[in-house]
C-alpha cells in the first residue's frame, strides 16, 4: 500500500509526531489527532501529531482506531478511504511519570517565563541559567536549573542568586509528566481543524474562525 519501511510504532515515541516522508503533497499535510485509548492526546506541547503515512499504516496494522476523517479521501490501485483526522490507540500507552531533563522541558516547567523578570518568551529566546553557578559547585539538575532571558542570564553571570539580587520567581523542582501536559494545556497551537476541538481541552480561549482551523487536503492518490 504504502512504500514506507519504517515501524508505525515509531510514532508512539516521538513528541511532535511529523514523520512525513517526502512527497508532491508537502510536508505535514493531513495529520491526525493521535489519542491515547482512554481518548486524551498523547501529548499536548506539542501536540501529538501523526502524518498521514503513519497514520494509515497503523489503521492497516490494526493499531489505532478511527474516531473521525476529513472529507478528502486517499486513493490507491486498490484502495480508495477517506483521511482520519483522530485516531485513538486501541492498547493504552503508560505515559512515564517522570519527563526527560531536557532545555525546553525545563521552559515548559516555567511556562517559558524568565524567572528572574518575570516576561514570557519564545523559546528560542529563552536560555537556562544555573541558580547555583556551576563555578561555585551549582550541577545542572531540575533543582538548580531555571528559564532566563538572554539579558538577566548576562546580568546574573555567575553571581549567587543573594549576592546580586537575583532569585527565581519559583524556586526550580522536578514537574511529573502531568504537570508538564498541564502547563502545555496553556498555549494552544495556531492551527487547528475542528475535528479535533472535542479531544482537546485548553486554558485559554480557541478562537472560532476560519483563520485557525487546518484547512482540509485535498485528495492524495497513490500510484
Amino acid at each position: 500500500m504504502l512504500d514506507d519501511s519504517r515501524s508505525c510504532s515509531q510514532s508512539h515515541h516521538h513528541s511532535d509526531g511529523h514523520h512525513s516522508r517526502a512527497s508532491s503533497f508537502g510536508e505535514g499535510l493531513a495529520p491526525a489527532l493521535a489519542l491515547n485509548a482512554d481518548f486524551r492526546p498523547l501529548s499536548y506541547f506539542p501536540l501529538s501529531l501523526w502524518s498521514w503515512q503513519d497514520t494509515i499504516k497503523a489503521v492497516f496494522l490494526e493499531r489505532v482506531t478511527i474516531i473521525s476523517e476529513y472529507d478528502s479521501y486517499i486513493h490507491s490501485p486498490s484502495i480508495s478511504m477517506r483521511l482520519p483526522s483522530v485516531i485513538a490507540l486501541k492498547d493504552y500507552v503508560q505515559q512515564s511519570p517522570n519527563p526527560a531533563f531536557t532545555r525546553f522541558n525545563v521552559f515548559l516547567r516555567d511556562k517559558f517565563c524568565c524567572q528572574y523578570c518575570s516576561r514570557e518568551f519564545q523559546a528560542q529566546d529563552l536560555t537556562f541559567d544555573h541558580v547555583i553557578p556551576r563555578s561555585k559547585g551549582g550541577r545542572t539538575t531540575w533543582e538548580n536549573v531555571v528559564a532566563a532571558c538572554s539579558r538577566c542570564n548576562l546580568l546574573k553571570a555567575n553571581k549567587m542568586p543573594k549576592e546580586c539580587g537575583m532569585i527565581p520567581r519559583i524556586m526550580p523542582a522536578q514537574p511529573n509528566t502531568w504537570q508538564l501536559q498541564e502547563n502545555g494545556r496553556r498555549f494552544p497551537p495556531n492551527h487547528l481543524h475542528h475535528s479535533w476541538r472535542d479531544y482537546l481541552y485548553w486554558d485559554s480561549e480557541l478562537e472560532h474562525d476560519g483563520s485557525t482551523a487546518t484547512q482540509t487536503p485535498s485528495d492524495i492518490i497513490l500510484t
